[in-house]
């Protein structure tokens, strides 16, 4: 445990309102971290623009230049290399993260239903509201887990369900479930950076 703000990089896909949302919450004095570096997958990720506007460090390592999911990391895990990284986040990332070890139990994924549910290879953005609303599943919701080696499968670290309601479209859905991210995601960071999450198997413990 540090007095030190943790350091997070935050890896992204498309516009970044999870990176926004993070930011607004380390600035209302919420969270004692920093983003000190942020990588898009797509080199018009919007989440680029908004991390420059805030000074912090934004890098585009283009998933299409890098189709081996080997050679795509190793170009992450250089940015990374350059700055002293203790969490990193994943917030709307659409590519394969590899912790390598050196990011066990330190890097975090949000994915937006109720993993195991709605989750894996494909199922990502409007494509898992869409799904939800054909399964005629009453509940949904997100979760934020720990990485590993395979998609939306690591150690879940907080979960909470959302009603699908009757009529619903993709698009009130993930309104009702982004609401839950900007608050699960935040407040695992919190946990993470205080020391109490604990993995146990498949089980994170929050002492």
């Amino acid at each position: 445990m540090s007095d030190a703000p943790l350091r997070i990089a935050v890896l992204l896909s498309g516009e970044g309102t999870s990176l926004e949302n993070l930011c607004e919450r380390i600035d209302a004095g919420e969270l004692q971290a920093e983003v000190v570096l942020v990588i898009a997958s797509k080199e018009s990720a919007g989440g680029l623009a908004r991390a420059r506007r805030r000074g912090i460090p934004a890098v585009a390592v283009p998933r299409r230049k890098h189709p081996d999911p080997g050679a795509f990391n190793d170009a992450l895990h250089a940015v990374l290399d350059d700055h002293e990284v203790d969490l990193v986040a994943l917030l709307g990332f659409l590519s394969p993260f590899e912790t390598r070890r050196r990011f066990d139990g330190r890097a975090i994924n949000v994915h937006p239903a109720l993993i195991p549910a709605f989750s894996g290879r494909g199922f990502y953005g409007r494509r898992v509201h869409e799904a939800v609303i054909e399964a005629g599943v009453r509940l949904t919701g997100a979760t934020v887990h720990f990485v590993d080696a395979e998609y939306d499968h690591g150690p879940i670290i907080l979960q909470e369900s959302v009603a699908v309601e009757d009529g619903d479209t993709p698009e009130r859905v993930a309104e009702r479930v982004q609401a839950l991210e900007r608050r699960l995601v935040p407040e695992a960071i919190r946990l993470f950076a205080a020391g109490r999450l604990h993995i146990e198997g498949r089980r994170v413990r929050i002492a």
